[in-house]
């Protein structure tokens, strides 16, 4: 396996354990570019599912380090388009000042993103980046969005890292540093992949209890979608949410709305692909349930034209670009009086975290993602039945386990 620095380095280093790496990032005035365990010039080294490439470490400065991480699901995930059983990750180590601040993407190839373009652009931003002052941390971000341009990915993890910072430097949690409350916030749905009916009856009955299932459709005709909420349905009295991720036609949206109003099916997701937006007009409004945008929503100047076509629209971090971007879509859909829902990726307990911070401003949450993995590299916010515990120390409250 070939192993790439921020320069472009490639060393072969004995990797430190899990241990020694999580030890040494929180350990102030540190070298990152020297961790235990590894020779004096290394740049580069892996542990476990992880590999990091570092930058040099100045506590003058901000010093910046990548952690690729392969996050393994309990079940193979399909969707109407697509099968993963492992999510490649990214994550941004930020140093500063003795604080360290981190930050994930889980990039999305419908977007043409992967950890491969995220950490090369962000390799690419750090020159630039070391000479910021991350305390006026809205300037630093908004400089690094338009530096990184169309990688909304990588600027995601950055934004989670440089939050992170902002949180710690002043000892207040993430959603006390937007001016919110950690609670109330909704509780988060979970997600029952695609597959046969006896397959997502199994995976229902894992989590009995959860109070709202989103329900994968979409990769079959309209009677095969609902024979599986029907099946579901004879499982659990929760609500449901339906994601058809692109796979339905315009008239099938709005004839299989009806018998999922009656299955008990709050919305729909996403029922037709992002090019046809002026087709969702009518699904707008025969639909016997409202529909939801996602991949028709991915930054804040695709909202206006949502208005009108949906009801309301998923945000995610790693779609618009972090906190910063969804705090602006979050402002517009309230203009636009439209349901607001945060979702994720196949994400570990840092980017949803951080996105439960603004669970206060929106009316559903989807963010799952530790749930549905088995290697979860931080300990952040807890879920119980589907009800979200934010952590209590300062940023994003996250740690790096060991």
């Amino acid at each position: 396996m070939q192993h790439h620095s921020l320069r472009d380095r490639v060393y072969a280093v004995r990797a430190p354990s899990a241990t020694e790496l999580s030890a040494h990032l929180r350990s102030p005035g540190r070298r990152l570019s020297n961790p235990p365990g590894c020779q004096a010039a290394a740049d580069s080294l892996q542990f476990g599912s992880a590999r990091v490439w570092n930058a040099q470490k100045d506590d003058d400065v901000v010093n910046l380090s990548l952690l690729d991480f392969d996050l393994r699901l309990r079940h193979t995930f399909t969707i109407s388009r697509n099968s993963q059983d492992v999510a490649p990750v990214l994550v941004a180590v930020l140093e500063h000042d003795g604080l360290v601040g981190y930050g994930e993407c889980s990039p999305s190839g419908f977007y043409n993103e992967s950890r491969e373009t995220a950490r090369a652009a962000l390799a690419e931003l750090e020159p630039w980046l070391i000479e910021q002052d991350p305390v006026p941390f809205r300037a630093l971000l908004a400089e690094a969005a338009e530096r990184l341009g169309e990688n909304r990915a990588a600027l995601c993890a950055l934004d989670l890292a440089v939050h992170d910072l902002a949180g710690k430097r002043l000892g207040v949690p993430l959603h006390t540093l937007f001016g919110l409350r950690a609670a109330p916030i909704p509780p988060t749905t979970y997600t029952i992949g695609l597959g046969s009916i006896d397959e997502m009856t199994a995976k229902l009955r894992e989590r009995p209890d959860h109070p709202v299932y989103k329900i994968k459709l979409g990769a079959g005709a309209a009677e095969d979608d609902l024979a599986i909420i029907a099946a579901l349905r004879r499982e659990t009295d929760a609500p449901f949410r339906v994601d058809a991720n692109c796979g339905w036609e315009p008239e099938q949206t709005i004839e299989i709305s009806k018998e999922l109003k009656r299955l008990g099916v709050e919305f729909i997701e996403q029922p037709l692909a992002p090019e046809r937006l002026e087709e969702m007009e009518e699904v707008y409004w025969k639909s016997a349930i409202p529909i939801i945008a996602d991949e028709n929503s991915r930054v804040p100047g695709d909202v206006p034209r949502l208005a009108g076509r949906f009801h309301g629209f998923n945000i995610k971090l790693v779609k618009c670009g972090g906190l910063a971007p969804a705090m602006r879509m979050i402002e517009l859909g309230r203009a636009l009086n439209m349901k607001l829902m945060i979702g994720c990726m196949i994400e570990s307990s840092n980017c949803c975290t951080a996105a439960a911070h603004l669970g206060s401003l929106v009316d559903y949450l989807d963010l799952d993602g530790p749930l549905l993995i088995e290697n979860d590299p931080f300990t952040g916010m807890r879920v119980d039945q589907g009800r979200i515990e934010l952590p209590e120390g300062p940023g994003l409250g996250v740690e790096l386990n060991p």
